[in-house]
C-alpha cells in the first residue's frame, strides 16, 4: 500500500514542479530582463499609419508576437514628458505622484524649476554649477522600486533619455542608475543622488568621443531629401541636444550609450530579474519643429523601427528574446500643426504663451486698480498659469479668489474654462470623463496655479507643434507587451498607461506600486503552460 502511494505521488510531484516553474516570478530571473521602451512623443495611431514602411524585427515583431492595445488613452490633462514618465513608472496619475507639469513656480525662489531639480544634489560627469537632479518629488514609489525592494536589491534597474526628466521619473528612487546627457555637449551624465562618480564604463564610453561622430552628419529620407543637418551653426540649433537630439542620430547615440549600459552591467545574468528603461527622445524634440503630419516625423518612425529591430537584435543575441519581456508605450503625443489642421477646415490656433501672459496680468492689474507691472501670472506654460502668490498677498486676495480671477482671464482670452488647484484639492469637478481627467491633474506641488482648458487644435506656441491638452491627438499612445507570459494579438478593449506597472507586477509576484490605479490586463495574458497530460 506504501509503494503505490509513493508511485502515485512522483508524478503528482513532478506535476506541481512544472506548474510552478511556468509562473513568471522576479525572485528567480523569470523573465531575466524587462525592457520597457518609452517613445517621448508618439502618438497610437502612427503605428497603423506607417507600418507598411516599417521593416521586420521592431515595430513587426510586437506586431507579430506581442499584445496590442489599440485604445490606451492618459486619464489626465496635461500630457508633458514628466508626468507622462511618472504615470507609466508609478500606475498612478499626478493627483497620486504628484508631478504635474515639466516645471512649475517655486514661490520662495521667486522662478520656475524643473520636475526634478535638487539643489542639494550635484551632476556627476561634468563640471558645472546648474543644480543637480534627483526623484526628490515623486510622492509614489514606482515599479522599479518595488522590484528592487522584493529582491532586496538584487535585481539591477537602470533608466536612459536624452531627458533628465525622462531617465528620473522611470527609475524612481531606489535604482542602480539614471543616465541623461548635458545637453551642451551631448555627454552622458547623471548625478549624486545614484552615484559618487561615473561608472568607469561610461566614462570610457564618453572619453572615446563618441557624442562627436554624430555632429557634422547629413540625415536624409528615402527619397535621398536632405531633412536635417548636424553641422554646428544650423538654424535654430545650437547645442547637440538641439543638433543631434532632432535626428534619428539622437535614438542611435542613446541606443548605443544602452548597449554599453546592457554588457557593462551585465543586465539579464544575474539572480532575480533586472528592468531596463530606454526612453527615447529624439522624436519628441523632432516632433515639435515639425509636427506630426511631416515627412521628418514620418521618416523617424521609420528609423525608430530600424533601430528598434538592432537593439532587440542585440538583446536576443546577449541573452536570449525568450528570456526578456518588453513593453512598448509613450508619454503623450501631439497636436497637428495649426496650419495643417486649417488646410482641412478645422478650426485652430497658435497662441504666443508670453503675449497671453502680459495680457493676463494687464487685465488683472486693471482689475485690482494696482500698478502695470504687477505681474500676477508668474509664468504661463498654456494651458497652465502659474501664479506668484505674493503678487496677491500684497493686495489681501486669497488663493481661491486669486486663481478664479485668473481663470476668468484666462476664459477671456479664449480658453474654454478652468479648473482651480484649490477647485482640484476639493475634487470640485464634473463627474465626467473630461472632469475626471482634471481631477487627476492636481498635485499639491507648484504653489497656486490654474489648469485651463483649450479648445481642440488650439496650442501655446506660434510655430511647430505641443501638446499638452486632455484630446485623443496628447492622450493616444501605443501600449504593446510581448513576451512569454502575453498572448498576442489586438485587444480593443479600454487600457490606460497605468496599467503597465500593474500588470508587470502582478505577472513577477511582486507589490505594485504604492499609489497604483491601473488593472492587470488579464484578457493579454498566456494561460499558464502545464505538464503533458496534466489537467488543463
Amino acid at each position: 500500500m506504501k509503494l503505490a502511494l509513493r508511485v502515485v505521488a512522483i508524478p503528482i510531484l513532478l506535476f506541481s514542479f512544472f506548474v510552478c516553474y511556468a509562473f513568471s516570478s522576479a525572485y528567480n530571473a523569470h523573465p531575466k530582463l524587462i525592457l520597457i521602451i518609452v517613445i517621448d512623443q508618439f502618438r497610437a495611431d502612427y503605428l497603423d499609419r506607417f507600418r507598411d514602411q516599417f521593416g521586420q524585427g521592431g515595430f513587426q515583431l510586437l506586431f507579430d508576437r506581442g499584445a496590442k492595445f489599440a485604445d490606451c488613452n492618459y486619464s489626465y490633462a496635461d500630457t508633458r514628458t514628466a508626468p507622462g514618465h511618472a504615470t507609466l513608472a508609478t500606475g498612478a496619475y499626478p493627483n497620486s505622484h504628484g508631478i504635474l507639469d515639466n516645471q512649475w513656480w517655486d514661490s520662495r525662489k521667486k522662478a520656475m524649476v524643473s520636475s526634478v531639480q535638487d539643489d542639494g544634489i550635484k551632476l556627476v560627469g561634468i563640471t558645472s554649477k546648474d543644480p543637480g537632479a534627483s526623484p526628490h518629488n515623486l510622492l509614489a514609489d514606482t515599479l522599479a522600486d518595488e522590484l528592487k525592494l522584493a529582491t532586496h536589491g538584487s535585481a539591477h534597474v537602470f533608466a536612459v533619455a536624452l531627458k533628465d526628466r525622462a531617465a528620473i521619473l522611470s527609475a524612481g528612487f531606489s535604482s542602480d542608475g539614471a543616465y541623461w546627457i548635458d545637453g551642451e555637449t551631448g555627454t552622458w551624465i547623471t548625478s549624486t543622488y545614484y552615484r559618487s562618480s561615473l561608472p568607469k564604463w561610461a566614462q570610457d564610453f564618453n572619453n572615446a568621443g563618441h557624442a562627436k561622430s554624430y555632429l557634422n552628419k547629413e540625415w536624409r529620407g528615402p527619397d535621398g531629401k536632405l531633412l536635417r543637418s548636424t553641422k554646428p551653426g544650423s538654424a535654430n540649433a545650437s547645442t547637440f541636444y538641439e543638433l543631434v537630439g532632432s535626428t534619428p542620430f539622437g535614438n542611435d547615440y542613446e541606443l548605443q550609450f544602452a548597449r554599453e549600459l546592457v554588457t557593462s552591467e551585465k543586465l539579464g545574468t544575474g539572480a532575480a530579474t533586472d528592468l531596463l528603461i530606454v526612453s527615447l527622445s529624439a522624436n519628441d524634440i523632432l516632433g515639435h519643429y515639425a509636427g506630426p503630419d511631416s515627412p521628418e516625423v514620418q521618416a523617424m518612425a521609420v528609423a525608430t523601427d530600424r533601430q528598434l529591430a538592432a537593439f532587440f537584435d542585440f538583446l536576443d543575441r546577449r541573452i536570449g528574446l525568450a528570456n526578456i519581456w518588453i513593453a512598448l508605450s509613450a508619454d503623450h503625443g501631439v497636436s497637428p500643426l495649426t496650419s495643417a489642421a486649417a488646410k482641412l477646415h478645422i478650426p485652430a490656433a497658435g497662441f504666443s504663451a508670453d503675449n497671453m501672459r502680459a495680457q493676463m496680468n494687464q487685465a488683472l492689474s486693471a482689475r485690482f486698480s494696482q500698478r502695470r507691472s504687477a505681474q500676477y501670472v508668474a509664468a504661463f506654460d498654456y494651458p497652465f498659469a502659474w501664479l506668484d502668490d505674493n503678487e496677491f498677498a500684497a493686495i489681501k486676495t486669497t488663493e481661491e479668489d486669486a486663481e478664479r480671477s485668473v481663470g476668468e482671464a484666462l476664459k477671456a482670452l479664449g480658453l474654454r474654462g478652468y479648473y482651480t488647484r484649490t477647485q482640484l484639492q476639493r475634487g470640485d469637478v464634473p463627474r465626467t470623463e473630461m472632469g475626471l481627467k482634471y481631477e487627476h491633474s492636481y498635485s499639491p506641488l507648484g504653489g497656486w496655479y490654474v489648469i485651463g482648458v483649450p479648445a481642440p487644435f488650439t496650442v501655446g506656441v506660434t510655430n511647430g507643434a505641443d501638446h499638452g491638452s486632455p484630446y485623443t491627438y496628447d492622450t493616444h499612445v501605443p501600449l504593446i507587451f510581448y513576451g512569454s507570459a502575453f498572448q498576442p494579438g489586438t485587444y480593443r478593449t479600454h487600457a490606460e498607461p497605468v496599467d503597465l506597472a500593474v500588470t508587470l507586477a502582478s505577472l513577477l509576484g511582486i507589490n505594485a506600486p504604492t499609489h497604483a490605479i491601473g488593472r492587470v490586463l488579464t484578457e493579454a495574458l498566456a494561460p499558464i503552460r502545464r505538464a503533458s497530460g496534466g489537467p488543463q
